[in-house]
Protein backbone atom coordinates (compact mmCIF):
# COMPACT_ATOMS: atom_id res chain seq x y z
CA UNK A 1 0.00 0.00 0.00
CA UNK A 2 1.34 3.42 -0.96
CA UNK A 3 2.30 5.67 1.95
CA UNK A 4 0.29 8.85 1.42
CA UNK A 5 -0.35 9.82 5.05
CA UNK A 6 2.22 9.65 7.85
CA UNK A 7 0.32 7.70 10.51
CA UNK A 8 2.58 8.85 13.33
CA UNK A 9 1.72 12.45 12.46
CA UNK A 10 -1.97 11.50 12.34
CA UNK A 11 -1.65 9.86 15.77
CA UNK A 12 -0.13 13.11 17.06
CA UNK A 13 -3.28 14.90 15.81
CA UNK A 14 -5.40 12.44 17.80
CA UNK A 15 -3.25 12.96 20.91
CA UNK A 16 -3.47 16.76 20.58
CA UNK A 17 -7.26 16.62 20.44
CA UNK A 18 -7.83 14.18 23.32
CA UNK A 19 -7.85 16.73 26.17
CA UNK A 20 -10.32 18.96 24.32
CA UNK A 21 -12.60 16.06 23.52
CA UNK A 22 -12.64 14.81 27.09
CA UNK A 23 -13.26 18.33 28.40
CA UNK A 24 -16.57 18.45 26.49
CA UNK A 25 -17.66 15.05 27.73
CA UNK A 26 -16.39 12.61 25.12
CA UNK A 27 -14.75 9.34 26.03
CA UNK A 28 -11.69 8.70 23.89
CA UNK A 29 -10.50 5.16 23.33
CA UNK A 30 -6.84 4.29 23.05
CA UNK A 31 -5.52 4.56 19.50
CA UNK A 32 -5.22 1.22 17.76
CA UNK A 33 -2.57 0.33 15.21
CA UNK A 34 -2.44 -2.38 12.57
CA UNK A 35 0.87 -3.73 11.31
CA UNK A 36 1.09 -4.47 7.58
CA UNK A 37 3.79 -7.08 8.30
CA UNK A 38 1.68 -9.04 10.81
CA UNK A 39 0.18 -12.33 9.64
CA UNK A 40 -3.51 -12.46 8.83
CA UNK A 41 -5.70 -11.83 10.66
CA UNK A 42 -3.71 -8.75 11.64
CA UNK A 43 -4.31 -7.92 15.30
CA UNK A 44 -4.96 -4.39 16.49
CA UNK A 45 -2.29 -3.11 18.85
CA UNK A 46 -2.59 -0.27 21.35
CA UNK A 47 1.17 0.09 21.73
CA UNK A 48 2.80 1.82 18.75
CA UNK A 49 6.15 0.18 19.58
CA UNK A 50 4.67 -3.24 18.78
CA UNK A 51 3.92 -2.17 15.19
CA UNK A 52 6.83 -2.24 12.74
CA UNK A 53 5.08 -1.24 9.52
CA UNK A 54 1.83 0.59 10.40
CA UNK A 55 -0.85 0.61 7.75
CA UNK A 56 -3.64 2.05 9.92
CA UNK A 57 -4.34 3.97 13.11
CA UNK A 58 -7.79 4.29 14.60
CA UNK A 59 -9.75 5.70 17.50
CA UNK A 60 -13.29 5.46 18.89
CA UNK A 61 -15.01 8.45 20.48
CA UNK A 62 -18.16 7.99 22.57
CA UNK A 63 -20.48 10.69 23.79
CA UNK A 64 -23.80 11.26 25.51
CA UNK A 65 -26.94 9.43 24.37
CA UNK A 66 -24.85 6.59 22.93
CA UNK A 67 -23.24 8.72 20.21
CA UNK A 68 -20.18 7.06 18.69
CA UNK A 69 -17.60 7.95 16.09
CA UNK A 70 -15.09 5.35 14.89
CA UNK A 71 -12.26 6.52 12.63
CA UNK A 72 -9.61 4.26 11.11
CA UNK A 73 -7.10 6.08 8.91
CA UNK A 74 -5.10 4.07 6.38
CA UNK A 75 -1.71 5.20 5.14
CA UNK A 76 -3.00 4.98 1.57
CA UNK A 77 -5.09 8.12 2.08
CA UNK A 78 -8.55 6.97 3.06
CA UNK A 79 -10.40 6.26 6.30
CA UNK A 80 -13.24 4.09 7.50
CA UNK A 81 -15.52 6.51 9.35
CA UNK A 82 -18.59 5.03 11.04
CA UNK A 83 -20.93 6.87 13.37
CA UNK A 84 -24.11 6.86 15.40
CA UNK A 85 -25.38 10.37 16.09
CA UNK A 86 -28.87 9.19 17.11
CA UNK A 87 -31.34 6.43 16.28
CA UNK A 88 -32.25 8.03 12.97
CA UNK A 89 -28.76 9.23 12.04
CA UNK A 90 -26.10 6.57 11.68
CA UNK A 91 -23.84 5.23 8.96
CA UNK A 92 -20.57 5.96 7.22
CA UNK A 93 -19.04 9.28 6.26
CA UNK A 94 -17.05 9.85 3.05
CA UNK A 95 -13.32 9.71 3.69
CA UNK A 96 -11.17 9.26 0.61
CA UNK A 97 -8.41 11.32 -0.95
CA UNK A 98 -6.79 12.23 2.37
CA UNK A 99 -3.43 13.71 1.40
CA UNK A 100 -1.66 14.44 4.71
CA UNK A 101 -1.95 14.51 8.47
CA UNK A 102 -3.14 18.12 8.30
CA UNK A 103 -5.84 17.13 5.78
CA UNK A 104 -6.83 14.34 8.18
CA UNK A 105 -6.93 16.89 11.02
CA UNK A 106 -9.34 19.13 9.11
CA UNK A 107 -11.62 16.24 8.21
CA UNK A 108 -11.49 14.79 11.73
CA UNK A 109 -12.71 18.10 13.17
CA UNK A 110 -15.58 18.06 10.66
CA UNK A 111 -16.53 14.47 11.51
CA UNK A 112 -16.48 15.17 15.25
CA UNK A 113 -18.61 18.29 14.78
CA UNK A 114 -21.05 16.34 12.59
CA UNK A 115 -21.54 13.47 15.03
CA UNK A 116 -21.33 15.30 18.34
CA UNK A 117 -23.07 18.51 17.26
CA UNK A 118 -25.20 18.56 20.43
CA UNK A 119 -22.05 19.24 22.47
CA UNK A 120 -21.37 22.44 20.55
CA UNK A 121 -25.00 23.56 20.89
CA UNK A 122 -25.09 23.38 24.70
Amino acid sequence: MERVVDLDEAAAVLAERTAGWTSVGLEVGRPTWRDAEAPWPQPLETERARVHDPDSVGVVLSGPAQTVLSVVLFRGGWADVDFIADLDDAGCLPASGITSASDFETRLDQWVARVFRSLSNS
